[in-house]
């Protein structure tokens, strides 16, 4: 397995990946949402606030990890935003996940990211660190239709403290849909 930062070129790879993934487990119209969803991520976002982690087996795109920032502009802390996050269907269940993450958080932590937040499975993500985390401590930018896949971490030898104020994602996030 190889990991890598570099996606630009591969956006149509990583949409067709998230598209067929998400459908498999979730539905076709699941599958477009966030295959469009990450397409908006990929070309739109400022290169500043977006951080891109691929998987690859040899030639075959296997896993994509997309981090995008999450500004709380009361709070000095730097803090990224992990949506969407993908592993090819038949890939599922060998670790490729979890081994993906690991280098994605560590290359966080060694880029000065402070938090890393996202809002999934706490099961899954629970094996790479996350921890449920309530409104409190970190306000999510939009309301939650599942407030128990509210999850995060800290990067840095620090416990998560409380982030103050109100939080913002980028664009592309910012669409009750995804939240």
């Amino acid at each position: 397995m190889e990991f890598s930062s570099h996606f630009k070129g591969l956006e149509q790879d990583i949409k067709d990946l998230v598209i067929a993934s998400f459908t498999d487990s979730e539905g076709s119209d699941e599958g477009e949402l966030i295959g469009e969803l990450v397409l908006n991520l990929l070309s739109d976002t400022a290169p500043d606030d977006i951080q891109v982690f691929l998987a690859r087996a040899g030639d075959e795109l296997v896993g994509a990890a997309v981090f995008t920032r999450l500004t709380y502009p009361d709070d000095h802390r730097v803090v990224f935003l992990l949506s969407p996050m993908v592993v090819a269907t038949r890939w599922q269940g060998k670790a490729v996940g979890q081994r993906l993450l690991t280098h994605a958080l560590d290359s966080l932590r060694e880029g000065g990211v402070d938090v890393a937040i996202t809002y999934g499975d706490p099961a899954f993500y629970g094996k790479v660190g996350f921890k449920p985390l309530s409104q409190s401590i970190a306000r999510p930018p939009l309301p939650l239709s599942q407030p128990e896949g509210w999850i995060g971490q800290s990067l840095t030898k620090e416990p998560l403290a409380a982030l103050s104020g109100t939080s913002f994602c980028v664009a592309a996030l910012n669409d009750p849909s995804f939240w």
